[in-house]
């Protein structure tokens, strides 16, 4: 069996097929998980007081919590994102091709652009916006400098890299099973 997956209020959790959810992972409630995405050990995804959708080819790792505000703030993450582990992905934007550091926290209504880097450890908090192509850093999290060309070439191979890991996981370990209780 793959995931703990739970309807919330009679709204169940939709799952792409080719999504590797791990066995211990809980998703909960008004969720979309797109194709191709994973979702690790001991991750969190709860939508029961507000939606969340993740994108294609996203990778979120083991330990992390996704959570939402009730009747204020969806959490809405792109497609092709890193997400590290025991990251807090509170009621915020992700945009696509984003990547959130290990341990960091992003906040109610903030929004990471595409192609943006929040620093392991790093606390973004609520409303603040952080920039395309820009590295931020430190609790508050503020900018620390831009992003070279590797680093930004490097986010592409790092999301092909956990994709194709997922696939072979999922291959172990088979789709997500019908939400419990249907």
């Amino acid at each position: 069996m793959s995931g703990i997956i739970l309807p919330y209020r009679g709204v169940r959790p939709r799952i792409a097929p080719d999504a590797f959810v791990a066995p211990n992972a809980a998703v909960i409630g008004d969720v979309e998980i797109g194709s191709g995405s994973s979702l690790w050990f001991g991750v969190v995804v709860r939508g029961d007081v507000h939606e969340i959708r993740i994108g294609r080819n996203t990778n979120i790792q083991d330990g992390t919590v996704v959570h939402v505000t009730k009747d204020r703030y969806g959490c809405y993450i792109g497609s092709d994102i890193l997400i590290g582990h025991c990251a807090l992905i509170h009621a915020c934007t992700l945009e696509d091709g984003c990547f959130i550091g290990m341990r960091a926290t992003v906040m109610d209504g903030a929004v990471v652009e595409p192609r943006a880097m929040v620093a392991a450890g790093a606390l973004v908090t609520p409303g603040k916006r952080v920039p395309t192509g820009q590295l931020w850093a430190g609790s508050p999290a503020k900018r620390i400098r831009d992003l070279s060309p590797e680093e930004l070439d490097g986010f592409i191979h790092a999301t092909e890299h956990y994709r194709a890991t997922g696939q072979e996981y999922l291959e172990v370990v088979g789709p997500a099973m019908a939400v419990a209780g249907a």
